[in-house]
């Protein structure tokens, strides 16, 4: 096992080193990167069938009280009123200069309750944001201690079945409370149908357990979900979107409703409103290396003429699209697919084109 040194554990550690997981640090905690399968069987056997992931890294905050819509509403470009019980969204803790400080998801659990829930990466950062907005509301935020897991591939609804959760009538983008200490959606970072469910910590464990049962998923490391989410077409915060990217360069508008945007209210609003009537900087786009050599985070990209062109945000070999995959931004004129660009690899400019998103179709179960 590689030396993780202080990082923080995953409550289910124990479980990771007896399926032979081998561990790195991310977002100052010890994750399995991958486990003795490999991070290609792992990706496809995703896709075929289900992987279960880990994911307790992630933060949940329960927000309730008869503040906690107007909160929320405050908090995000989001009307939380407008979430119908059991609905859940995309949204996004904006600067006031309308940069992305992180991308969550929120779940109306009642008429006064709701699921939010931050990356890792954010989340000591997320708890006092919200902590303080808090201050000026009728609202409680309860950050909760919970094992995380993610059940992905088409495959997930009948092991969820089988391992005795009810998932009927649950479609993608609704979460819901099982039981006490419980929470489940159906949702995830893959492109997949699939779930996350949040459970007290000992009851983690026999959940584990009970997904792995019949056989057919297997766990998942950390370097597969970023190679499923990046053929999806699906952000890392911290590099395909960040507190210096906007909602509007970013290609995340569809997040925001426009009733939301008119109204305004939330923080960055005028920000937005100024980049929307600007109309974008660049734009995120997916981008298809040439040939066999990944392109990562961090190239340059060039025009054919040579000239400045934008970066690449992320990028890696795609088992499922059977080819390097990559994002990144590039000005708006060069966004078309097709575009020829040149990425900088070690000295060498290699080609590659603007390609749609995603890389692989999605399959969420919408019902």
């Amino acid at each position: 096992m590689t030396d993780t040194g202080d990082l923080k554990r995953l409550p289910l550690e124990e479980l990771h080193v007896a399926a032979g997981a081998r561990f790195g640090g991310f977002a100052g905690w010890s994750m399995p990167l991958t486990y003795p399968a490999g991070v290609m069987k792992e990706h496809l056997h995703t896709r075929a069938a289900a992987g279960l992931f880990d994911i307790s890294h992630m933060k949940l905050f329960l927000v309730e009280g008869p503040g906690a819509a107007a909160l929320l509403a405050r908090a995000c470009p989001l009307d939380p009123e407008a979430l119908e019980i059991s609905q859940s969204k995309l949204s996004f803790f904006l600067t006031e200069d309308a940069g992305i400080i992180d991308d969550l998801i929120v779940t109306r659990l009642g008429p006064e309750r709701f699921m939010v829930v931050a990356n890792a990466g954010n989340a000591a950062t997320d708890e006092a944001h919200l902590k303080a907005l808090a201050a000026k509301f009728q609202a409680t935020v309860t950050p909760l201690d919970r094992v995380f897991l993610a059940l992905q591939g088409p495959a997930a609804a009948s092991i969820a079945a089988k391992a005795g959760l009810d998932i009927s009538g649950l479609t993608f983008m609704h979460g819901f409370e099982p039981k006490p200490g419980w929470f489940m959606s159906r949702s995830g970072y893959t492109g997949e149908d699939g779930f996350e469910i949040g459970v007290p910590p000992q009851d983690g464990a026999a959940l584990a357990n009970a997904l792995l049962a019949s056989g057919e998923a297997m766990w998942i490391g950390l370097a597969a979900r970023d190679s499923l989410r990046l053929e999806a077409g699906l952000c890392l915060h911290g590099q395909d979107i960040t507190p210096e990217t906007n909602p509007v360069d970013a290609g995340l508008m569809w997040a925001i409703a426009k009733p939301v945007r008119e109204a305004g209210g939330f923080i960055g609003a005028e920000a937005l409103a100024t980049l929307l009537a600007q109309g974008p900087r660049s734009k995120r786009v997916g981008l298809r290396p040439e040939g066999r050599q990944p392109v990562r985070a961090g190239a340059a990209l060039f025009d054919s003429a040579g000239n400045p062109a934008g970066h690449v945000t992320s990028g890696g070999f795609g088992p499922s699209a059977e080819a390097p995959v990559a994002m990144g931004y590039v000005p708006v004129a060069l966004a078309a697919p097709g575009t020829a660009l040149f990425a900088e690899v070690r000295g060498n400019r290699l080609p590659v084109s603007v390609h749609s998103l995603p890389f692989v179709p999605h399959r969420y179960f919408k019902g």
